[in-house]
């Protein structure tokens, strides 16, 4: 059924895209396409009842049980790209209106995007440029509104890619957390008492967005072919890659566009957590401290 939905998703666009385009598409094409998506919408409508059932009949409530069908019904990496993409686009509305996402009163919010401003921005002109080019080249009707429809999402893509890392910046919390993100894609929650140290630490790393060394090891966040701050951890903290993928680190080195200021806001805030007098479990007296 996967592997359907898979070649059935683009076909159907495809389809729509012709009609769009005034294409005289024979009828009975028309109707084996519908009655091929209809046949899987209802497949997959029964499976994700059978599942939700079963999941009721386990004592789950209602969300949870939808949650659990949806989950067993829908391959993960569909369900992970349709996330991604919803995140983009309200990052798109957030980046309008000057919003950031996750970042509260006391909050300090940390940039990243210096380094991959200029090619995000280099990268949407070339899409521009080819899209004017192709609709100027390409004579054939089909082919050109296909190709049209194409290179606007991928423009319209790499708007909400930037926007994401721009509105999802760091965050160091109040409370001395830190939220390690990259756009939609990467988002990696760290307590205050899962850090042992922070500090600048400069690094031009090769590789991909996501480095790890090892299992478990050091994980590398990697912005412009550079991190500038490193973290060490307590103990492995999971984090989980864009597809949805999963793995732990004992450190993390990630960019920050003026990581002296990240690491002494997050150092200060620790320092004033551990030396704030908390109050004596069970008693009307103040214990000092917490090392």
């Amino acid at each position: 059924m996967n592997k359907v939905l898979w070649v059935m998703v683009p076909a159907e666009i495809t389809l729509v895209v012709c009609l769009l385009a005034g294409v005289d598409v024979p009828a009975p094409v028309i109707w084996t396409a519908e009655a091929v998506v209809l046949t899987i919408v209802a497949i997959e409508a029964v499976l994700v009842r059978r599942h939700y059932r079963a999941a009721r009949l386990t004592g789950a409530g209602r969300r949870a049980a939808l949650a659990r069908a949806v989950e067993a019904a829908v391959p993960a990496t569909a369900r992970r790209l349709l996330v991604n993409e919803a995140r983009g686009v309200t990052s798109l509305v957030r980046w309008v209106a000057r919003r950031r996402h996750g970042v509260r009163e006391g909050d300090l919010a940390a940039a990243y995007t210096g380094p991959q401003t200029a090619m995000m921005y280099g990268l949407l002109f070339v899409s521009v440029v080819e899209t004017v080019a192709l609709a100027m080249l390409i004579p054939w009707p089909l082919v050109h509104m296909i190709l049209l429809v194409l290179d606007v999402y991928g423009v319209l893509m790499v708007l909400a890619l930037h926007a994401a890392c721009v509105t999802r910046p760091h965050v160091v919390g109040a409370d001395g957390s830190l939220r390690v993100r990259w756009g939609a894609l990467f988002d990696m929650p760290i307590g205050s008492g899962q850090i042992t140290s922070v500090r600048v630490e400069r690094r031009y790393p090769d590789g991909s967005l996501i480095r790890i060394d090892e299992p478990g090891g050091t994980l590398d966040l990697i912005v412009g072919g550079q991190t500038t701050v490193r973290v060490d951890l307590t103990e492995p903290v999971e984090f989980v890659r864009p597809m949805g993928g999963r793995g732990t680190a004992t450190a993390v080195r990630f960019h920050a566009d003026d990581p002296a200021a990240l690491v002494a806001r997050l150092t200060q805030v620790r320092k004033a957590l551990a030396e704030a007098p908390v109050v004596a479990a069970g008693g009307d007296g103040i214990a000092s401290g917490v090392a």
